[in-house]
């Protein structure tokens, strides 16, 4: 995954710029709020949030979830506009952006499932795997934004362990294996740490074989979701772009996608087998 590409776009703060979608949201929701003579504190239990939250919804710098619309619409009276507004939230491209609100709502995620072609996911990424990665970006990036990205992801690696009660799929090309970036060495304590992640009751990993001449995962990488409020997102990326998806008719098209992939690529069993085929012998 690319997601890193933020630290070479944030400002001269630290923080990255909110996207324009996202601030037309927050100017709208703001109107619409002073409009009804709340403050953010008070306002803030009125839809079931924090003050801080409605602040950063306003600012453009969080994703405004789909149960927090609902509410401001109902507690605002705002004529469907705020509704209207949401739905281009999440239409523009610009990966490090996006990828800073998928990153939040990973966070907070019942179930995530992922699928790779091109590389191991970031959450299954060992140190030294993800470092060859960077290392290699172009443009060249600083040693400090190397170690900056590498901290970053392994960071967000704790997921897996502390949120035991989300459920991980993943499905990952059998070739991004056999390429063993970063040499033999760099690959088996990869392989060693996916399979040791693998044993998490809540982690579930599958290969897609080389022999499967086609697949539905032929579009290229894809992320799904499901938040506390059972609302699903998806995410998608591509080379210096990447794209959080709300569209419930979009989503339903990669859910489609996923549980034909998940049917066509080995068992967990049978990928572990792969997997320790390729490792050898430690």
């Amino acid at each position: 995954m690319t997601e890193t590409t933020s630290t070479s776009t944030a400002t001269t703060t630290g923080e990255l710029e909110p996207s324009d979608s996202m601030k037309a949201f927050g100017a709208a929701h703001k109107a619409f709020r002073k409009r009804a003579g709340y403050t953010q504190e008070d306002y803030a239990p009125l839809v079931g949030y924090q003050p801080g939250t409605v602040a950063s919804i306003e600012q453009g710098r969080r994703f405004p979830p789909r149960v927090f619309v609902e509410r401001a619409e109902e507690v605002l009276d705002a004529f469907g506009a705020l509704k209207g507004v949401y739905k281009h939230v999440g239409r523009e491209k610009g990966l490090a952006s996006w990828f800073r609100q998928w990153a939040e709502l990973e966070e907070q995620a019942i179930s995530l499932y992922t699928f790779e072609n091109r590389l191991v996911p970031g959450l299954l990424q060992t140190e030294a795997y993800a470092r060859r990665l960077f290392s290699e970006r172009l443009p060249l990036l600083t040693d400090s934004q190397i170690e900056a990205m590498i901290t970053a992801r392994m960071e967000r690696q704790c997921l897996l362990a502390e949120r035991t009660a989300t459920a991980y799929s993943f499905i990952v090309e059998e070739h991004v294996f056999r390429r063993r970036t970063g040499g033999t060495d760099v690959t088996n304590q990869l392989i060693d740490h996916i399979l040791e992640a693998a044993e998490l009751r809540n982690v579930e990993l599958q290969l897609m074989p080389m022999d499967r001449d086609v697949h539905a995962g032929l579009n290229g990488p894809m992320q799904l979701l499901e938040t506390p409020e059972n609302e699903w997102f998806g995410y998608c990326e591509g080379q210096e772009s990447g794209q959080l998806i709300i569209t419930p008719k979009t989503i339903s098209v990669l859910h489609m996608r996923y549980a034909k992939l998940r049917s066509q690529a080995l068992t967990p069993e049978d990928s572990r087998s792969l997997l320790e085929q390729m490792r050898g012998a430690p």
